[in-house]
């Protein structure tokens, strides 16, 4: 297993997910604000609109974690719980996307990710998150 880095990497992916729905549900964050923002995230895809590379610039805006991280810090530093909830949303909803293999994006292909090259029927400028 620790010879395959993408079935490490998933399983790492699996844990940060599984543990950012536990401290969320922890918290008693609305399960309702989960479901509605899950996806929110990948409204990053609209950089896609322009060109590659601005496309990969935005929507790795959106997927990088110290983004979340720092929300989630300034709502904890100054008690904004809705900060901290949309954090917690946003940080799961990037674990699930690399779990599935859609990590950042490189500026020359939609399908060129630091975590693999993926394939199936995507064309150039598409986006699938």
């Amino acid at each position: 297993m620790f010879s395959r880095p993408s079935l490490v990497l998933r399983l790492e992916e699996s844990a940060l997910l599984l543990l950012t729905v536990t401290v969320y549900r922890q918290l008693h964050f609305s399960g309702l604000l989960f479901a509605a923002l899950f996806l929110a995230p990948d409204l990053f895809m609209l950089g896609y609109a322009g060109n590659p590379r601005v496309g990969a610039v935005v929507y790795n805006l959106g997927h990088a974690r110290f983004v979340p991280l720092a929300l989630l810090a300034v709502g904890y530093c100054g008690g904004r719980r809705v900060l901290m909830a949309l954090a917690l949303v946003w940080f799961a909803h990037i674990a699930f996307d690399r779990v599935f293999g859609y990590g950042l994006k490189y500026p020359t292909f939609f399908k060129d990710t630091h975590l693999q090259r993926l394939d199936g029927g995507l064309t150039n400028g598409q986006a699938a998150s």
